[in-house]
């Protein structure tokens, strides 16, 4: 009777270890190590800036595929805040908030809010 309990809290804790794998799959998240990205240089002067909230980021990780995402946008420039789950993005020219949404989903997280910074 006590190895069946044993086998059962086992089987339970697997499946729930496994389930938070998949999750984390699902969000590019903690998976390998991901190199640190070369802050990007603007390459005319700031006229802006706008605060895009993030919603799903978890870890370094995170954070650097939403920075390689968004720092692809001609123009753009980001830094990305996990604690606050928001990425500050300088501009050398007006970067539509669609192009940043954009951006986002590509590395598979979702746009809560853009605010001009």
């Amino acid at each position: 009777m006590g190895n069946i309990i044993i086998v059962l809290v086992v089987a339970a804790a697997l499946v729930f270890a496994v389930r938070g794998m998949i999750r984390r799959g699902k969000n590019g998240c903690c998976g390998g190590s991901v190199p640190k990205v070369p802050e990007k240089k603007l390459e005319g002067p700031k006229i802006g800036e706008k605060i895009v909230t993030i919603e799903g980021m978890h870890c370094e990780n995170c954070k650097n595929s939403v920075e390689r995402q968004i720092n692809r946008i001609d123009g753009a420039a980001a830094k990305v805040n996990l604690k606050k789950n928001q990425a500050v993005v300088s501009m050398s020219r007006q970067v539509s908030d669609e192009e940043l949404i954009q951006a986002v989903e590509r590395a598979d997280f979702k746009v809560v809010s853009i605010t001009a910074g």
